[in-house]
């Protein structure tokens, strides 16, 4: 059987080799710890968790509990350890950090079929490889990546604005309409605000808490792009002749020109979600929930996915990436972690399952999974290959499932319906692999 070389032990390193690893699969784990380490890391450990010790919910009304669900059932290593070093946290699962990278490696080193070699990986390993070096890639193998088809320059700087929900608008404030009517004349939905709303949100937005950047940042933060809070310390009628300008716009209630306009543009195809045009930001989470929540129509906003500003090396994965993390053209290959623009700590586990458990079935001659994107794992893989006006990293969210056949009152009796389905169509995809040899 050939071996797979996998780079990096992080989450999603760590459970792509173990899922090839428990399918026979010989594996080389690439490792440049403590030979080298990233800005962000300290820790020999594999798996070290750097932001939080939070995993997220675990609940079925909850994207995150739905893919930990999912992942639960086909076998994931990481999950396994992280319930076992867990810690009290309400619905969440949050871990001893510690403890958690100390059994993930312990798993991984242990393992019959798994090779771990300590070494700085400067170019792509022969074929077949899983590369999950994650949003920190070193200069030398970004280099080499870039060299393959489709690649061009890979990211390295994450400025997205937040996205929310279309069902969690208010669509009695909100407008469709195109800036004078161009295109469709239907583009983008408008939040409009009379004076007072803007000098409010001013107000809040100027004195919100704002997330600092690491020391290795802080140079492209203030450089590579302008976040609105920035923007807006420059005056304060600075956001009306920039993104929120009201220039060419009716609102059909009134039949006037708002004072300000926020912008919401389709981010998906399904036209389920939406971003906020110009609004890359450093806000803290907690605090752009609460400011972005006065803008008129998004009092009761889902954010499925906050601003953010960070240093984040990824994948131009729509002109790069087939199915199940593939590089097109080159099933041999893969990526798995953030590096493919999947966001989080268990998205990127996810990705690293995904990936490790479909290349095992390719290399064993058996026919690889069609994910559907009923489920959450088959949404993240299908969300990094999909063409979209400006493709940025996601994390699991209901918003990226297929919606539902009729529409169902009620948020979280919704969620437990796409809940459902995703896991009757997971043990559907997971009792046919059981029956093959």
């Amino acid at each position: 059987m050939m071996k797979v070389t996998v780079v990096g032990a992080g989450l999603a390193g760590c459970e792509a080799a173990w899922q090839l690893a428990r399918q026979g699969i010989p594996v080389e784990l690439v490792e440049m710890k403590p030979l080298q380490f990233s800005p962000a890391h300290h820790s020999p450990l594999f798996g070290e968790l750097v932001c939080s010790n939070s995993l997220k919910a675990e609940h079925l009304t909850n994207a995150s509990g739905l893919l930990k669900a999912e992942m639960a059932r086909l076998g994931s290593l990481v999950l396994s350890c992280a319930h076992k070093a867990r810690v009290p946290a309400g619905g969440a699962l949050a871990v001893d950090r510690e403890v958690f990278s100390r059994l993930l490696t312990q798993a991984v080193e242990e393992h019959p079929l798994i090779q771990v070699k300590r070494q700085v990986a400067e170019q792509l390993p022969p074929p077949p490889w899983i590369i999950a070096t994650g949003p920190l890639t070193g200069d030398g193998l970004c280099r080499a990546i870039e060299a393959l088809p489709g690649a061009g320059r890979l990211h390295f700087f994450d400025a997205a604005a937040p996205i929310v929900t279309r069902e969690s608008l208010d669509m009695d404030k909100v407008f469709a309409a195109s800036r004078y009517g161009r295109g469709e004349g239907q583009d983008y939905l408008n939040c409009p605000m009379d004076q007072a709303q803007y000098d409010a949100f001013y107000d809040a937005l100027m004195g919100a808490q704002l997330n600092q950047p690491h020391g290795f940042e802080q140079k492209l933060v203030f450089e590579g792009c302008l976040a609105v809070e920035i923007l807006a310390a420059r005056g304060r009628q600075t956001l009306c002749f920039g993104p929120l300008k009201p220039i060419g716009l009716t609102d059909p209630r009134t039949g006037k020109r708002p004072y300000a306009v926020v912008q919401l543009r389709q981010d998906n195809q399904e036209g389920t979600l939406y971003n906020m045009v110009g609004f890359q930001t450093r806000l803290k989470w907690g605090e752009q929930k609460r400011v972005f929540s006065m803008i008129p129509g998004l009092e009761h906003a889902e954010f499925v996915r906050y601003g953010v500003m960070h240093r984040n090396t990824y994948l131009n994965g729509p002109d790069m990436l087939g199915p199940n993390y593939a590089l097109a053209g080159d099933p041999l290959t893969r990526f798995a972690g953030q590096i493919t623009g999947v966001e989080g700590y268990m998205e990127s586990a996810a990705s690293g399952l995904v990936a490790g458990l479909c290349l095992a079935r390719r290399l064993r001659g058996l026919p690889e999974p069609q994910w559907g994107k009923q489920t959450m794992l088959g949404a993240l893989e299908a969300h990094v290959r999909t063409p979209t006006a400006n493709f940025q990293p996601m994390n699991a969210n209901f918003g990226i499932l297929t919606p539902l056949d009729q529409r169902v009152k009620g948020k979280q009796n919704r969620y437990e319906q796409l809940s459902a389905r995703a896991l009757a169509a997971l043990e559907d995809i997971a009792g046919q692999m059981e029956e093959e040899p």
